[in-house]
């Protein structure tokens, strides 16, 4: 039978949640967090991880098949569907014989899109749920890419779930948000629901409130936490995971608001808008004169055989915004931004104009 999660979870009571542990550690595990979970009646879809792509070969990488049945019939004792992870067709095959409701697809695979075309083989002529997960790498497209190869396969029953993005040792995140991407995949695909990955954007669990919070303030319709009976001993990602009860604490302190407003509040928000667009008129008209500017000393360095570069100038002009960025009100990533973008603009304007012969 058809779940229909992607209409439920655009119905559902915000946010929609799906909650279980990173792996199936033993049937008892499975029961204890299925109970603890379904007795709140929040919980909409019960995870577990069956196998795990982990990066080093010694890692702990799933029990497999014989996890599939502690997963299903934690499910049955309490009512709640359930979803776990497939990478490759064989996963397909064994985890739909089981009985699982949804499957999804990890950010590791989703990267690969041979890998993702043999899933949505395996499944199409089925009416299973599919919630794809970004890629690891912050690809807009690929992300698109595997949503559209399901959509292709007869998969009408999809999700998107936003879980970040892959980089090396930042100081707060395990993986970035970029929350520019998950809005433009809801600007491309504004039929496919979204559901936030709190548990892998903070890698740890004091994280998980603020980024669900930026979920919900972004209208998400879900949230998908990493919820184990006893973290710490967790056999995986243990920093991250939450108790039943420390789940739901962060569930009651999420502020829900609504697109809906009121008439008085629709007038308000269109006369500040207003004032917004005009403030970006000239905002436009400044960056359009600057880049003038730019050309004309593009025309001095070819003429004077000087190089486009000035690095060390650069570096000058990019240390004395960073600098003034606190007076400004504005954060230093994004004055980094978008002095970066302004001048690979400058560099473009001035590139045409040394080299016009080029194209």
């Amino acid at each position: 039978m058809k779940l229909d999660l992607k209409n439920r979870a655009k119905d559902y009571k915000r946010p929609f949640l799906i909650a279980g542990p990173c792996s199936v550690e033993s049937e008892e595990q499975m029961i204890q967090m299925a109970e603890g979970l379904a007795e709140d009646g929040r919980t909409a879809l019960l995870r577990g991880g069956i196998w795990k792509p982990r990066t080093r070969p010694d890692s702990f990488e799933g029990l497999g098949q014989k996890a599939l049945p502690w997963l299903i019939n934690a499910g049955k004792s309490t009512g709640l569907p359930v979803t776990t992870e497939v990478a490759n067709a064989k996963h397909v095959e064994l985890a739909l014989k089981a009985g699982v409701d949804v499957l999804w697809i990890g950010a590791r695979t989703t990267v690969n899109p041979f890998t993702v075309q043999e899933i949505a083989d395996a499944i199409s002529g089925t009416d299973i749920t599919v919630m794809v997960k970004n890629p690891v790498n912050p690809d807009l497209m690929l992300w698109m890419g595997a949503l559209e190869r399901f959509a292709k396969a007869g998969i009408d029953d999809l999700i998107a779930i936003h879980r970040g993005f892959s980089v090396y040792n930042h100081p707060k995140y395990r993986n970035v948000p970029s929350w520019e991407i998950p809005i433009a995949l809801i600007e491309k695909m504004p039929e496919i629901p979204i559901i936030c990955d709190p548990s892998h954007i903070s890698g740890k669990r004091e994280g998980l409130l603020h980024v669900s919070q930026k979920a919900m303030d972004l209208n998400f319709a879900g949230l998908m936490i990493e919820t184990h009976p006893t973290p710490d001993s967790a056999w995986s990602d243990p920093m991250q995971q939450v108790t039943p009860e420390e789940l739901f604490a962060i569930i009651d302190q999420l502020v829900l608001r609504t697109e809906t407003i009121s008439e008085e509040a629709e007038d308000f928000i269109d006369l500040m808008r207003a004032k917004i667009a005009a403030q970006d008129d000239k905002l436009f008209e400044l960056l359009s004169h600057r880049m003038k500017l730019a050309e004309e000393v593009g025309i001095y360095k070819r003429e004077n055989d000087i190089t486009i570069l000035q690095q060390e100038h650069w570096r000058s002009i990019i240390e004395n915004r960073l600098q003034q960025s606190d007076e400004f009100h504005l954060t230093h990533e994004f004055v980094r931004s978008l002095m970066d973008a302004i001048h690979q603009e400058s560099i473009r304007h001035q590139t045409k104009v040394m080299n016009p012969s080029l194209k």
